[in-house]
């Protein structure tokens, strides 16, 4: 999901329409602005071909342009300021609602515009988000990349053509990062080796990229079959095994001797701005590294006080930390066989959810939902996850759980897991916001992190609602996981502007919170790889929580929950201070 932000201006301006919005919202549209909006979106999805893909629009499924080359920034970076331009013309008075959305216009172009002043192209490669890793999934036959009819087919194997010039480019930017001082963290590098090798076959027919032919559709002639099996073999063995071989080659033997030892990004040529610009990215907020950092202290505190009273209450005699290595041990914690058991306990999940639904939300999404294990290739460095669906509906949104072994998946937490991931966490924010055809096509699709990742742990908060934490252990997993999001607050910020090591924010989180040393690694890592994207959650679920006390003591008994969700949902993902205003009108409407 792409995330942009709104910043203090746009406040200013929504304050003067807001109150509005309810009264105008949709009415008298300004024709010249609705064009802009059309217009930009029809130009974007061409520009931005695996987004439309992702959205459901099929039309470029051929294409696959690099988008970490020079050129390609230059032209995005034109075609942002080309709208921007556009936007000058609308001088004619705007509704409240088509305010907001010329003003969240506006403020994306500006941030995606600052976004590629920052050199991020030169690291295109990490462990946890990169497209070496989406390409895999896009290609698998069950992934957003239509495999339906012989045109769907045929427009994959173009795309597999164009990979090889993406991982040229990313070598090359790669050799122009080592050169500049632009480079990976060297325990990160050490993890991308093995992730370009598991993709690698010297058997195209054992290639996740082969998946697609094993699904051929029934309907397709025995000569169609034939063709396009000889062809993605050739393409797999001659594009796809060529290219990851290079990658891994030149990671293995070129980059990682390069690579960085220190952690942080303060280390970086304008790291310390460029952290500074993602805080305010993923938090939609001005809050200071040092003002997140004390908040995280605070949670932190609050947090480990409620895990002793779980702990006394299940009457464990042992130290907070011994009560962790318990939960971690024990084996009726650990409770599975199968794959396929650690699914089914997902959807008993949902079915005690499903019985409450209902008085928790006025809506619920049309998108189709489904439960399934993470692919192999992946599921190493993977964590539980949520992938949207199409927006006409024709793909579900799919909760992906890796499964790496069954008897070691750790039952305590997966209800809290569930409501965050799934329903009604990204599920319904997500599906609600795409179904929702009162908004222009970009805000169908806008992804703000503190709003997305806030209301996702804020609906962790409801499982006693949603007939769940009956089992004081599941109810610790749930302070385990809220207890995770304090403590991002504190290792990222310190790792990339105090200095911390990953020795160092490793044993903090041991010392904190119920993980492994592995899972803590891999987390920790996780905040090296993609800085200040972990601070949108907690800061994201305080101000929803907040306001939600706030409004129950304003309007006590006239006070009603899934009025509150309704208004948290049906304008979209926003930032928070927008949210905020919004919520704020509501309450006095009321």
């Amino acid at each position: 999901m792409r995330l942009l932000i709104l910043t203090s201006i746009l406040i200013t301006v929504l304050l003067s329409c807001q109150s509005n919005v309810d009264k105008t919202s949709h009415q008298g549209h300004s024709g010249k602005l609705d064009s802009i909006f059309t217009s930009y979106w029809e130009e974007r999805m061409q520009l931005f071909p695996l987004e439309a893909t992702a959205c459901g629009d099929n039309r470029y499924n051929d294409r696959l342009p690099v988008t970490i080359s020079d050129t390609y920034r230059l032209k995005v970076r034109t075609f942002y300021q080309t709208y921007l331009d556009k936007l000058k013309d609308i001088r004619e008075k705007l509704s409240a609602e088509d305010e907001v959305s010329k003003q969240l216009f506006e403020y994306e172009l500006n941030l995606n515009i600052e976004a590629l002043s920052f050199p991020s192209n030169l690291m295109p490669i990490n462990q946890f988000w990169s497209f070496t890793l989406e390409f895999p999934q896009l290609g698998s036959g069950t992934g957003n990349q239509p495999f339906k009819t012989v045109k769907d087919y045929e427009n994959f194997l173009e795309r597999i053509r164009l990979f090889p010039a993406w991982a040229d480019t990313a070598i090359a930017n790669m050799r122009k990062g080592m050169s500049s001082g632009y480079t990976l963290p060297k325990t990160l590098a050490m993890k991308v080796i093995p992730q370009l090798k598991g993709v690698i076959t010297t058997d195209p027919k054992n290639s996740i990229f082969y998946g697609p032919v094993k699904l051929f559709p029934s309907d397709f002639s025995e000569n169609d079959k034939a063709r396009l099996t000889q062809a993605y073999l050739s393409g797999i063995a001659n594009s796809i095994m060529t290219a990851y071989t290079k990658l891994a080659s030149f990671v293995e033997t070129e980059y990682l001797p390069a690579c960085r030892t220190t952690d942080g990004m303060d280390v970086l040529p304008n790291g310390t701005a460029y952290y500074q610009f993602l805080i305010r990215n993923y938090t939609t907020t001005r809050l200071t590294p040092d003002s997140i950092y004390q908040l995280g202290l605070n949670e932190v505190a609050y947090l480990k006080s409620e895990m002793e009273k779980v702990k006394e209450q299940v009457h464990f005699k042992g130290s907070l930390q011994e009560f962790f290595q318990y939960l971690n041990s024990d084996k009726q914690f650990f409770p599975f066989h199968s794959p396929k058991e650690v699914l089914d306990s997902f959807s008993a999940i949902k079915m005690t959810e499903d019985l409450h639904l209902k008085e928790l939300f006025e809506t619920e999404p049309k998108t189709k939902f489904e439960i399934r294990q993470t692919e192999a290739y992946r599921a190493a460095s993977a964590s539980a996850e949520y992938n949207p669906g199409s927006e006409d509906g024709s793909r579900p949104g799919i909760f992906y759980v890796p499964v790496l072994d069954a008897l070691k998946f750790n039952a305590v937490g997966m209800e809290t897991l569930f409501l965050h991931e799934a329903i009604p966490g990204h599920h319904y924010q997500i599906s609600l916001q795409q179904e929702n055809n009162t908004l222009p096509k970009f805000r169908k699709f806008l992804s703000y992190s503190a709003y997305a990742e806030g209301w996702a742990l804020y609906t962790e908060t409801l499982g006693k609602d949603l007939g769940l934490y009956s089992n004081p252990y599941q109810y610790f997993g749930h302070l385990s996981d809220a207890m995770h999001r304090a403590i991002r607050l504190v290792v990222d910020v310190s790792i990339h502007t105090r200095h911390m090591t990953r020795e160092d924010a490793i044993k903090y989180m041991m010392d904190n919170e119920r993980i492994s040393k592995e899972e803590a690694t891999s987390e920790i890592e996780r905040y090296m790889a993609i800085p200040g994207q972990a601070l949108s959650y907690k800061i994201g679920q305080i101000t929803i929580s907040r306001m939600k006390a706030k409004y129950k003591k304003e309007l006590g008994s006239k006070f009603n929950l899934p009025a509150f969700h309704t208004q948290l949902l049906d304008g979209g993902n926003m930032p928070l201070e927008v949210l905020e205003k919004k919520l704020a009108v509501w309450a006095k409407t009321y």
